[in-house]
């Protein structure tokens, strides 16, 4: 994957930067402002990039650099900070039962739905443009999450283990999650390469991946990553079905059906795994991180429903 196209002063700063030579860069952050949020977001996303897969035109030497370091941390910075203030005004249920306010927020979440849309509406090239934004965030799938695993207690960190290896097709390359979803791109006609459609994502897109990404990377967000992990696994499992459904109805090849199909009984395992043996067992071992489980249960509801309504607005326009 090449460094995507800028969309601001921020990003045209990072891509000239990473495509130096580390070793001789400054070691101060010189990084302008961003202007606008697709600049903040994209930039972000670059920026946590260099963690997975990284770049092909860019050094891996630039993962730890004090420069990208401190760049990205501003940026998370901000963005945290935007989401805080966004659930202090929020409704969200404060009792001794975890899992009971989990799934009340869950349960209240009213957005609107880019599944059910597919399922009874959408056209093939509405459906083809969501799997384009969709696979941002499904040619790395689990990957994320798994920054997790060695910052968690016992029980916990057994039964996310659980959830993972399912996402990592149980041990059979050929089943891990990321490469079902690429070959359903590839027998869809679509570019199935990691990162090939990164230049048309939506700043909501990207932001989705950026919080999933820094809740992952920071042994202090655990308990939002979590809580994000246990939302995703709760509401999964009947989109996918209605997901599954509306491909078929717009003749998608069946492999790309059948990636769906794969999460439909999946997700609806992992949802008790992850409210009661992961979040549940996690809080009991460290009760500060409760209100963290639960801002990452939020955020995740509430960082779907601005995609949902930035994608469907955009298609009734």
């Amino acid at each position: 994957m090449q460094l995507p196209h800028p969309r601001g002063a921020l990003g045209a700063h990072l891509t000239t930067l990473l495509r130096t030579d580390p070793r001789t860069a400054a070691t101060i952050d010189d990084a302008p402002t961003a202007d606008n949020p697709d600049d903040a977001a994209l930039s972000l996303w670059m920026l946590h990039e260099l963690h997975y897969r990284g770049f092909d035109d860019v050094s891996d030497r630039w993962e730890w650099h004090p420069a990208t370091l401190t760049t990205r941390a501003r940026l998370e910075a901000a963005l945290e900070a935007r989401l805080r203030v966004e659930i202090a005004d929020a409704a969200i249920p404060r009792t001794d039962d975890l899992v009971d306010d989990l799934q009340t927020i869950i349960e209240s979440d009213d957005g609107r739905s880019l599944a059910r849309h597919v399922q009874q509406h959408a056209s093939r090239e509405e459906t083809e443009a969501l799997l384009r934004q969709r696979s941002i965030y499904h040619l790395k799938e689990a990957d994320p999450t798994s920054w997790v695993v060695p910052r968690l207690p016992a029980r916990p960190k057994a039964a996310l283990l659980e959830v993972q290896f399912d996402e990592y097709g149980n041990g059979d390359p050929a089943r891990l999650h990321h490469v079902l979803f690429e070959q359903g791109l590839s027998a869809a006609g679509l570019d199935a390469a990691y990162g090939a459609y990164v230049d048309e994502a939506l700043p909501e897109v990207l932001d989705q991946n950026n919080v999933l990404s820094m809740f992952g990377l920071h042994r202090r967000l655990r308990g939002a990553a979590l809580g994000h992990l246990a939302a995703f696994e709760a509401t999964s499992s009947v989109p996918s079905r209605q997901l599954a459904q509306g491909l078929r109805r717009l003749d998608f090849p069946e492999a790309m059906a059948s990636y769906y199909d794969e999460h439909v009984a999946a997700d609806a395992v992992h949802e008790q795994l992850a409210l009661r043996d992961i979040c549940q067992t996690l809080v009991a071992a460290e009760p500060a991180l409760a209100d963290d489980v639960r801002f990452g249960v939020w955020a995740c509801l509430t960082l779907e429903n601005r995609t949902a309504t930035a994608l469907l607005e955009e298609w009734a326009a």
